[in-house]
C-alpha cells in the first residue's frame, strides 16, 4: 500500500531512544507492559515522580512528556504509571527533578510560599501538572487552575493553599525565560536528529514491542499478526498491565503516529484522527460544540486527555466511553482501515455486543466523521458520575433535536453505561419525532427509554437509579430550553 515503508526495506531498529531531563536514553530491553514509572525509579534512581493509585488517577506520578511540534516542542503532563516506556521513543520526558536546572522553577517556588505541601507524597505530581499550566498560561485564574489539577490528588492541604500557588507562580517568572522553553529549538534538534524513520521493534523476556514506521506499516503488521495488541494511548491498555496483569504481549504501539492524529474542521463537520487526543480536540469542541465543552472537559483529568485517543475509546467498545453517545448523537460514521482497503459504516453499527466490535482481522479504526449540527439542532450532552471530576461515567447521553417550527423533525439520543454497548433510544428518538417540543413530549420519551434500555446495577449506580437519571437527563434538556416542567400524570392538552 502507498509508497514503501521503512521496514519494507529491511530498516528495523532495536532500541527506543529518548531525552530524560537531557540526557539521551536508549533502551533495547523494553516489554509491552513496562511502564515509564517503573523506568524512572527503579532503573535511573528518579524517585520524585511517585507510585500512588498504579492506574493514572492520584497523578503523583506526573511527568511532562514532550513531543516536536514544528521547530519547537509540546509539553503535556502524563500518568507515568500507566505510560509504557515504548511509547516515549522520539520524546523529552522531564521528570520533577528536571523542571529546574538548578534550585527551583517559578511553581515549586510558589508552591513554598504558598505552603502548598505538608506530607510532600504528591507534591512532585502537582508541580509538574501546575507547570504544564504555567508554560501556556503564566496567570491563571483559579478556575484554570482546578482545570489542571483535575488529575491530582492530595490528601493533606485541602488544595487551597496549591491553587494560590498555581494562581501566583507567574509572580516568580515568566515561562519564556524558562529553560524548557528557551531550550527547546535544542530539544527538537536533538530528537529529530535521533529519529530514522524505521519501525522499533524492542523485546524483554521474549514478549515484543513493536512501533510502526508509519500507517503503511502498521496495516501491514496488523494484516501479519491479528492477534497483537493495538495500544493507542494506554489509559485503558495501561490498566489491564498494572491491575489486572493481564499480557499484553505482543503489542503494536501506535501513539507517534502523526498521520492517524490529524483534526480535520471541514465547512459541514469534522474528520477526527483515530490518535487525535482529548486534549487535541479541546480547542475544536471549544469552536464547534461549545454546548459540550462542560462534558468534555470532564472526560478524566489533564493526563487522561493528553493521552486518550478518540479513536481508542471507540475501538474498545467500553459501555461506559464518554465520546461514543455523544458522537453517536451527532451522526458520526467510522472509518475502517487495513491493507485490503477502506469501509465505513454508522458509528452505532460497530457496536455489536458487550466486548464484542464489528472489526474485522487486520481491521483498525482510522478516523471518525462527524457531521456538524444545523442551526435549528438542540444539541446536550451530559454525564453522571460518582466524583464530579476524573469519574468513570454512570450513565451518559449524547443528544440531537432537529426542530422546525416547534416541531421536531428528527431526533437522535444516545447513552452510555445503560446496555451492554453504547445504544441509540430508538423508541425515545421515535417518540419525538413529529410531535410538538414540549414537557408532554419529553414524558412521553422517559416512558419510551423502558422499551430501550435495560441497565444493571453495579458498583457505580442501581439499575432503577440509571433509569431514573437516563430520564432526568432528558427533562434537564426540556428545562435548558427554558420549558416547564411537566406535572407527572397530568393529560396533555387537547
Amino acid at each position: 500500500m502507498g509508497q514503501k515503508t521503512g521496514s519494507e526495506d529491511g530498516e528495523v531498529r532495536r532500541e527506543i531512544r529518548f531525552l530524560l531531563n537531557g540526557q539521551e536514553q536508549r533502551r533495547s530491553a523494553v516489554a509491552p507492559s513496562d511502564m515509564l514509572l517503573g523506568a524512572l525509579r527503579e532503573g535511573c534512581r528518579l524517585t520524585g515522580t511517585k507510585e500512588g493509585c498504579n492506574e493514572g488517577d492520584c497523578g503523583a506520578c506526573t511527568v511532562l512528556v514532550g513531543r516536536v511540534r514544528g521547530d519547537g516542542m509540546d509539553y503535556r503532563p502524563v500518568n507515568a504509571c500507566i505510560r509504557p516506556l515504548a511509547t516515549v521513543d522520539g520524546c523529552h520526558v522531564v521528570t520533577v527533578e528536571g523542571l529546574a536546572e538548578e534550585g527551583a522553577n517559578p511553581v515549586q517556588q510558589a508552591l513554598v510560599a504558598e505552603h502548598g505541601s505538608q506530607c510532600g507524597f504528591c507534591t512532585p505530581g502537582i508541580a509538574v501538572a501546575l507547570t504544564a499550566l504555567w508554560l501556556r498560561q503564566p496567570e491563571p485564574t483559579e478556575a484554570e487552575a482546578k482545570t489542571a489539577l483535575q488529575g491530582n490528588l492530595c490528601r493533606c492541604t485541602g488544595y487551597a493553599p496549591i491553587l494560590r500557588a498555581a494562581v501566583r507562580a507567574g509572580a516568580f517568572g515568566r515561562p519564556e525565560e524558562d529553560p524548557l522553553v528557551t531550550g527547546a529549538r535544542e530539544v527538537a534538534a536533538r530528537l529529530v536528529a535521533m529519529a530514522d524513520g524505521a519501525r522499533v521493534e524492542v523485546s524483554r523476556d521474549g514478549e515484543r514491542a513493536v512501533l510502526p514506521s508509519d500507517l503503511d506499516d502498521l496495516l501491514a503488521l496488523r494484516a501479519s499478526v491479528p492477534e497483537a495488541t493495538l495500544v493507542a494511548g494506554a489509559t485503558d491498555v495501561g490498566l489491564w498491565a498494572t491491575k489486572r496483569l493481564d499480557p499484553i504481549a505482543p503489542a503494536l504501539f501506535i501513539g507517534h503516529l502523526d498521520e492517524l492524529a490529524r483534526i480535520e474542521e471541514r465547512a459541514d463537520g469534522l474528520r477526527i484522527g483515530a490518535l487525535a487526543s482529548y486534549a487535541d480536540m479541546v480547542p475544536v469542541v471549544t469552536r464547534r460544540w461549545r454546548w459540550a465543552l462542560g462534558y468534555w472537559m470532564r472526560i478524566g483529568g489533564e493526563q487522561v486527555r493528553a493521552m486518550g485517543t478518540i479513536g481508542g475509546n471507540i475501538a474498545n467498545g467500553s459501555p461506559i466511553g464518554d465520546t461514543p453517545p455523544l458522537l453517536m448523537a451527532l451522526g458520526a460514521e467510522l472509518v475502517l482501515a487495513s491493507s485490503k482497503g477502506r469501509r465505513r459504516m454508522p458509528l452505532e453499527d460497530f457496536f455489536l455486543d458487550y466486548g464484542r466490535q464489528d472489526l474485522r482481522s487486520g481491521e483498525i479504526v482510522e478516523a471518525v466523521e462527524v457531521p456538524d449540527p444545523g442551526p435549528q439542532d438542540i444539541c446536550a450532552a451530559h454525564k453522571v458520575s460518582k466524583r464530579r471530576d476524573e469519574d468513570i461515567s454512570a450513565l451518559a447521553m449524547g443528544l440531537r433535536l432537529t426542530v422546525d417550527g416547534g416541531e421536531v423533525a428528527s431526533a437522535r439520543i444516545a447513552f452510555g453505561g445503560m446496555a451492554a454497548t453504547p445504544r441509540r433510544a430508538r423508541a425515545a428518538e421515535a417518540a419525538l419525532t413529529g410531535r410538538t417540543l414540549d414537557g408532554h413530549a419529553i414524558e412521553a420519551a422517559c416512558s419510551a427509554l423502558e422499551q430501550d434500555l435495560t441497565p444493571i446495577s453495579d458498583c457505580r449506580a442501581s439499575a432503577a437509579y440509571r433509569m431514573t437519571a437516563a430520564k432526568g437527563l432528558l427533562r434537564r434538556v426540556w428545562l435548558e430550553q427554558g420549558g416547564a416542567p411537566v406535572t407527572l400524570g397530568a393529560e396533555e392538552p387537547a
